[in-house]
């Protein structure tokens, strides 16, 4: 058994809504395929709660780096204690960055921190965008701005037009959609291009051995992806981890409309809500979304 297989992972965060991000299974696989041989893992745990941090020098953070990690939370009631008994025990001069914190949990660390009587202080770090979906996708259509529905109908006619129907197929790690999946991305323009490394793809094959983690991939008349959403589901709802798509259909706008399909997909599951996860992108906020505003609580012993 792993320190991320300890039952103290099944309590629940003290922040709602936050998908795969705070749990074990999640988290052993981040640390697994990020982790630094300078990183020292500490989960602090007993029946209260756990919280799992890791040590790199003099900086203590939670477990994950913040462009992979979209939420953190401390699972379980009593871990404000648990977070004052073990800084209270930390050496003096180390540092505690803790990002990615909805507000409950940043309340909840900087309690802890403070009841360690260390010096601390909680600032905006960034934001995540959350969509609340009803019960019908035409009903959804509605709740957005006339420009914005129309244009979304406009891209979805001109993509069908020149490519078929807007279908989507749904796969897991072993499958070829993965291997589509990751050369797609690699195709991407900028540092999006450059991102998807052997050790990403690695990464991301490992979550989508983890439940919950899936590729909707849109088709074209010949199964061939054209765009793909890398998405962890639950019962609560869909989030999108990360996307793709060929380059080559640039100009039927298929980011548009993956991101039009995918939410279809999710109301159709069931989903109560679509979560971009972080970024102010502002598509996100014209399709719907609201902001989250995440938080950083900093801290000395």
């Amino acid at each position: 058994m792993n320190e991320f297989d300890n039952p103290h992972f099944a309590l629940p965060p003290v922040a709602p809504g936050l998908g795969p991000f705070p749990h074990g299974a999640y988290l052993g696989a981040v640390w697994e395929h990020t982790a630094t041989d300078q990183d020292e893992l500490w989960i602090v745990g007993d029946d209260r709660g756990v919280v799992p941090f890791t040590v790199h020098g003099p900086v203590i953070r939670f477990v994950g780096d913040a462009d992979l990690v979209d939420y953190r939370s401390p699972l379980g009631e009593g871990t404000a204690d648990l977070i004052a008994s073990a800084m209270s025990s930390c050496p003096s001069g180390m540092r505690i960055v803790a990002d990615s914190l909805p507000r409950v949990a940043a309340d909840v660390v900087a309690k802890g921190l403070e009841s360690a009587g260390l010096p601390m202080s909680v600032g905006e770090h960034t934001v995540a965008a959350v969509l609340q979906l009803p019960d019908d996708f035409e009903e959804y259509l509605s709740t957005i701005g006339k420009k914005e529905r129309h244009e979304t109908r406009r891209k979805r006619r001109r993509y069908e037009a020149a490519l078929g129907d807007v279908r989507f197929v749904h796969g897991p790690a072993d499958g070829h959609l993965f291997d589509e999946f990751v050369a797609l991305h690699r195709l991407s323009p900028g540092d999006k291009g450059s991102f998807m490394t052997e050790d990403m793809e690695a990464y991301f094959r490992a979550l989508l051995s983890l439940d919950g983690w899936g590729i909707d991939a849109l088709v074209d008349e010949d199964n061939r992806m054209v765009a793909g959403g890398f998405a962890f589901q639950n019962d609560g709802g869909y989030f999108l981890y990360n996307s793709a798509f060929d380059p080559v259909h640039s100009d039927l706008s298929p980011g548009v409309v993956l991101i039009a399909g995918l939410i279809e997909v999710a109301i159709n599951r069931g989903a109560r809500i679509f979560d971009f996860l972080k970024g102010d992108e502002s598509y996100k906020f014209r399709l719907g979304a609201e902001p989250r505003q995440l938080y950083v609580v900093t801290g000395k012993t």
